[in-house]
């Protein structure tokens, strides 16, 4: 792999990594020179890997480096105290000598834990919560996180400032909170994982329709959740279940140039065993508790979807589960994906006669499906709808599977 395929990848993977750590060490109140020293660390990465090469430990280096880079801070900060001005305290900060900055695995995982549950403290609100983690927790950039919230970047640049500021002002500790305060915040860390995964799965900010690395990152961090006693809770594995049946038909959704393949059209064979055992088990693991959540329904829909055979019964419980679902938890994806399962069990008619109430016409998926039902019914209006698609569409995957469609009619 070279340096530019590299970096970009270990940035994905270790920044977020050496971020929680940095942040744990420091506090919130140094919150920016821990973003400054993970992101100076691979600038330097990237100025000495293209010139001495990739060394043989690159998560090794990048590590080394960060602590060099942590304890010359605090020299600086030292020497300003000793020499400029001794009489400004700087009592939280330990001499160089004395500093540990831990980025073993273990220490790793438990900083990313406590920074999670930290970052969804109820002194913010929920989209800030979900856009701090995202940006701090998981290295997205600013234009990822208002693809994700739909608004602009300025909007989320002013959003994450004031949430840094709220998290000073109110003096918020990184640690794992009480048990009470775990199942306050659980929400709030779950939708930042989703998201991660989601972002993942099906890309707009880059032009990329799935990337793997940011799908497993997702459920890297859930299975932390999951494996830690205080939040091993139903809705966590019901949420693992989701992420490891989706993940499971991740190859077979691109074909051999890079375009998305309908769900009817993929090769079942391509689809992963092994995933969908997983998310089998963490729906079992899902149904031990008395609520039923948003993420137990998603994940038992996802589990008919690597169900091979397409049968009336299949689609008779998808459609039901979506009923429940949107009962719970509406979404314009869910409503949409309803009214494929109904083409499945009442017929192309009554489907598109629901989907013409739903009015998302802002959604170049709305306008795909009403294309997809038209096919054999009015080859003009399928066409119509298609280009409707095609108008709004953002990434390149997108506009060439529509292009592609308009082709064969």
């Amino acid at each position: 792999m070279s340096t530019e395929d590299l970096i970009p990848h270990l940035f994905r993977t270790e920044y977020r990594k050496i971020v929680s750590v940095l942040c744990r060490r420091f506090g919130f109140d140094e919150i920016e020179i821990a973003e400054d020293i993970a992101s100076e660390t691979f600038l330097t990465a990237s100025q000495a890997w293209g010139i001495e090469g990739i060394p043989p430990n690159p998560v090794g280096w990048l590590y080394t480096v960060a602590k060099n880079k942590a304890a010359n801070q605090l020299q600086r900060r030292k020497l300003f105290e000793n020499k400029i001005s001794s009489d400004f305290a700087y009592s939280l900060i330990a001499p160089a000598s004395e500093i540990d900055i831990d980025l073993s695995p273990q220490h790793i995982e438990d900083s990313q834990l406590q920074m999670m549950f930290s970052l969804c403290h109820p002194e913010l609100n929920a989209e800030t919560q979900v856009g701090l983690c995202l940006r701090i927790l998981c290295g997205f950039g600013i234009e990822e996180i208002a693809d994700a919230f739909l608004t602009g970047k300025e909007t989320i640049n002013k959003r994450l400032l004031r949430g840094k500021e709220r998290l000073r002002a109110a003096k918020i500790e990184i640690r794992m909170p009480e048990q009470v305060e775990i199942e306050a915040r659980l929400e709030s860390v779950l939708t930042t994982i989703y998201l991660l995964f989601n972002e993942g799965y099906y890309s707009i900010s880059k032009n990329q329709t799935l990337r793997k690395d940011l799908c497993l990152e997702a459920i890297r961090l859930c299975t932390m959740l999951v494996e830690n006693a205080q939040t091993d809770r139903p809705e966590v594995n019901g949420l693992l279940s989701l992420m490891c049946f989706h993940i499971s038909r991740f190859d077979a959704r691109l074909d051999g140039s890079g375009e998305i393949v309908l769900y009817n059209e993929q090769e079942t064979s391509s689809w992963n065993n092994d995933w969908i055992s997983k998310g089998g088990y963490f729906l079992i693991r899902a149904g031990r508790g008395q609520k039923l959540y948003s993420y137990h329904i998603e994940a038992a829909i996802a589990y008919w979807s690597t169900r091979k055979e397409d049968t009336m019964e299949k689609w008779k419980q998808v459609l039901k589960l979506y009923d429940e679902l949107l009962l719970i938890k509406y979404s314009p994806a869910a409503a949409l994906n309803r009214v494929y399962a109904l083409s499945k069990v009442e017929g192309t008619a009554s489907a598109i006669k629901e989907a013409l109430k739903l009015e998302f016409t802002e959604n170049h998926f709305y306008y795909s499906l009403l294309g997809e039902f038209y096919l054999n019914v009015d080859r003009e209006k399928a066409k119509e709808y298609f280009r409707l698609a095609l108008s709004i569409a953002k990434s390149s995957s997108d506009k060439l599977s529509i292009r592609k469609r308009l082709a064969s009619l």
